[in-house]
């Protein structure tokens, strides 16, 4: 009798476990490994809390995550701003385009030394390697324009689509290196400069507000145009899971985890007021 009420007991804890599991949502998101995943699996416990399984997958580089996400292999994703997003948005018809929701933090680009350790030592012929993607090549370019290196056409901003084809020579006649983003602090050896994105330069050891030679302002309209937002399919805008996230994500306990996380190299700024999500 007594084994009889063990057996019982133990079936009726599973199948209670098994309903409770039952019970929670699963959020499959895409992301660059840093901060994006380590950003996530923090509040994963969190999410878990609020009856949500948060299943977390590293996507290396950006061209696969919105494709993936417009298919619905992701409920979202997180590695992106807007100028990168609308130009994916641009490729593709209604039904895969996607919507930012949830602003969560800002990574200053940053210029890095390469074969010359200050910008001062820049000569004619000498290259400097940036994003070959459009939004962020243009960021990248704007970068060296603040540095006084190239002049581009007027008016040009973050919403502006420009490549090197449009730049004029600043105080020097630098050559203009387009490369995969992730591949930029691999070029540092063979370049002057490169300009990084911080989810690539924290990972290859770089610490922005340490080692750039000159990194983009927080206070600045790029701190804005460039926060990185959460991105789901304009389905589920209005998700409960959407919600979720939002609150777990604007928490003082992300704040405070941003500021302070040491993995971030003061290279990731929490910005949730950024701008309305659209």
């Amino acid at each position: 009798m007594k084994k009889l009420f063990v057996i019982l007991l133990i079936l009726v804890l599973t199948l209670g476990s098994l309903a409770t599991f039952a019970e929670e949502q699963v959020i499959r998101i895409a992301a660059s490994a840093n901060p994006h995943e380590i950003l996530l699996n923090f509040v994963k416990d969190d999410l878990k809390a609020l009856g949500y399984d948060l299943q977390v997958t590293w996507v290396d580089g950006y061209v696969l995550q919105n494709p993936a996400t417009s298919a619905g292999e992701y409920e979202a994703n997180f590695f992106q701003h807007r100028p990168y997003l609308n130009n994916y948005n641009e490729t593709v018809d209604e039904a895969g385009k996607l919507v930012a929701v949830i602003p969560v933090h800002y990574e200053p680009f940053g210029i890095y030394a390469g074969t010359k350790k200050s910008l001062d030592e820049l000569v004619d012929g000498d290259s400097i390697a940036v994003p070959n993607d459009p939004s962020n090549e243009t960021r990248a370019l704007l970068l060296l324009q603040d540095a006084g290196l190239i002049v581009l056409p007027e008016g040009t901003d973050g919403n502006s689509t420009v490549t090197k084809l449009d730049v004029k020579p600043g105080k020097v006649k630098i050559e203009i290196v387009e490369v995969d983003a992730e591949r930029l602090p691999a070029t540092l050896e063979d370049v002057a400069f490169a300009v990084i994105n911080g989810n690539y330069a924290i990972p290859a050891g770089l610490y922005p507000t340490r080692d750039a030679v000159l990194l983009e302002s927080t206070e600045s309209e790029a701190a804005v145009t460039y926060t990185n937002y959460v991105v789901v399919r304009a389905d589920n805008v209005d998700a409960p899971f959407v919600e979720a996230l939002r609150q777990v994500l604007h928490s003082d306990k992300v704040r405070d985890f941003l500021l302070t996380n040491e993995e971030f190299k003061g290279g990731v700024v929490p910005n949730f007021e950024a701008a309305p999500a659209e």
